[in-house]
């Protein structure tokens, strides 16, 4: 069966693209709006901007991919689609980031899950950080703009093995479980998700938003990564970009935008570093800090039937028993989901070596694997990470605190007794030293000694957010509650790097919504300015 390819087509149809690794000299571009980035923030701020009337041109380092360039293999998606090959880790190397490195972003890469922002997260920030205007009712009409347009319903099909798990856990335990919703049309329910759709079933900028600004005359640049930004007098006045090469090292080639207003769109990394890298105005020093992970935590757990994880939708149950259930402000509280079970994914996510990995990866098929990610940046013990400069680009030091070492114990419980709950023969905590443990008494018991630590536990990440946060109260943010800085007039950050907290939940869909409210009301103050 022919898969249509919307960007083979829409490249025949004259898009205007510019590969930065084909040039062999600079260029200057103007537009009314620069965006870069063109993940979820990035992608639906060009698709409203360019609908509004508004020339729009999209900067992003990673390189344009399609349909055809995802084969399903974990060998060539890790490095062609992810930033650093998939390998990125926090400055003490503890904690593994999976952040997406395309045009699309990590709406290319990422599993789909979507969910309004919590009502609990709004709440916070409104009552603790002088966010504004941004209640859930306030949002609710902008999520179900975004959920209609990206094709988000709840999936309609009998969850993998792996999620089943999940599902009758909390059924046989009495917990809150929810069936999730997903940015597919057509789906085939493959469970390849990570590795960017290979028949563009997935809603990601790739195939809605991007497309969408392209056809309305938008321009994307494709493998050009931003340096930093010029400014005078509370403007900024030119965007300072490099071209990179097919496999995106640096160049000497430089490209200058030029626009009426910019946008950063990088990501809750990038966007900071953006900013750091170009000396802007920050008198209270916030660029950077309370950065946050959802630091995610794993359990396996062997059943007799097959699991076979890799397959199937990756994500279509999750359970919030215990995300709010001692306050927004109480013990750091978890999610519990589940992940793809792909080899080099799992394989790099365990422990051991030698005989003990390899026994492990041989009952592969038979595993299931819960996750359970953690609301940071609510407690007062729990302030995040800061992005620092180096001389080579960025670290990001997230020291794991007391606090959050409290609650991985509490949630490593709550995924064994949950798992044994769901039939597995034997559950596995993922940290150094623990043995596969029998029973839920035998587990309730080891998991209440277990030693947890830095590089003993393992601990990964998907969800990067704050570094630049939102709010009105200059003590306290960069941005003000619709995302335009307080310092530079003609400047918007539209990404998750504004949200003061994490989310408690994933964060696509919080993204879609406030930067389709903030992209509109921008795009309404530049039509009328013009």
């Amino acid at each position: 069966m022919a898969i249509q390819d919307p960007i083979e087509e829409g490249l025949a149809s004259g898009w205007k693209h510019i590969d930065a690794s084909q040039l062999n000299q600079g260029k200057t571009l103007e537009a009314d709006v620069v965006i870069v980035g063109s993940g979820a923030g990035g992608g639906v701020a060009a698709e409203i901007l360019t609908q509004a009337g508004l020339t729009v041109i999209i900067v992003e380092g990673g390189p344009l991919k399609s349909s055809k360039s995802f084969n399903m293999e974990e060998r060539r998606a890790y490095p062609n689609l992810y930033h650093q090959a998939a390998g990125m880790k926090t400055k003490d190397k503890a904690i593994g980031i999976f952040q997406g490195r395309a045009v699309g972003g990590s709406t290319t890469v990422n599993w789909t899950t979507s969910i309004r922002t919590p009502s609990q997260a709004l709440d916070f920030w409104a009552k603790y950080k002088s966010v504004t205007n941004l209640s859930r009712n306030e949002l609710d009409p902008w999520f179900k703009k975004m959920e209609q347009r990206l094709n988000i319903s709840q999936w309609g099909y009998e969850p993998n093995r792996n999620n089943q798990a999940l599902k009758h856990g909390c059924e046989k335990l009495g917990w809150d479980f929810t069936v999730i919703k997903r940015n597919v049309k057509g789906c085939w329910n493959t469970g390849y998700c990570g590795m960017g759709c290979p028949v563009n079933a997935k809603q990601s900028m790739l195939v809605t938003t991007i497309p969408s600004a392209l056809a309305l005359g938008a321009t994307l640049v494709s493998r050009a990564k931003v340096m930093q930004l010029e400014h005078h007098d509370g403007k900024i006045t030119a965007i300072k970009a490099q071209a990179l090469t097919e496999q995106l090292t640096s160049t000497s080639i430089e490209l200058i935008f030029k626009a009426k207003h910019y946008i950063l769109s990088a990501g809750a990394i990038h966007s900071p570093t953006i900013l750091l890298r170009s000396c802007v105005t920050d008198p209270h020093k916030l660029l950077g800090k309370r950065t946050f992970l959802h630091p995610t935590l794993l359990s396996g757990a062997l059943f007799d039937d097959p699991i076979n994880g890799h397959s199937g939708a990756p994500q279509s149950i999750y359970s919030d028993q215990f995300v709010w259930r001692d306050g927004a402000d109480g013990e750091l509280g978890y999610k519990l989901e589940v992940p793809p079970v792909h080899p080099v994914l799992i394989a790099s996510k365990t422990l051991g070596y030698g005989k003990s990995h390899a026994a492990l990866m041989d009952n592969f098929n038979q595993l299931q694997v819960t996750i359970a990610l953690i609301r940071d940046g609510y407690h007062p013990d729990s302030q995040g990470g800061q992005v620092h400069l180096t001389d080579t680009g960025f670290e990001l030091d997230y020291p794991l605190a007391d606090v959050f070492w409290h609650s991985a114990r509490r949630a490593f419980a709550s995924m064994a007794e949950l798992q044994f709950a769901a039939g597995a023969k034997q559950v596995l905590p993922m940290s150094e030293g623990m043995p596969y443990l029998n029973s839920w008494k035998e587990a309730k018991l080891a998991i209440a000694n277990m030693e947890l630590a830095p590089l003993k536990t393992v601990v990964a990440s998907a969800h990067v957010m704050g570094g630049c946060p939102m709010g009105e109260d200059l003590n306290m943010s960069m941005v003000n509650s619709f995302g335009q800085s307080h310092y530079y007039e003609n400047l918007s950050v539209m990404d998750g790097s504004i949200f003061p907290t994490s989310l408690g939940a994933n964060p696509q869909l919080s993204i879609y919504g406030i930067t389709a409210r903030n992209a509109t009301r921008l795009a309404e103050q530049l039509m009328t300015a013009s």
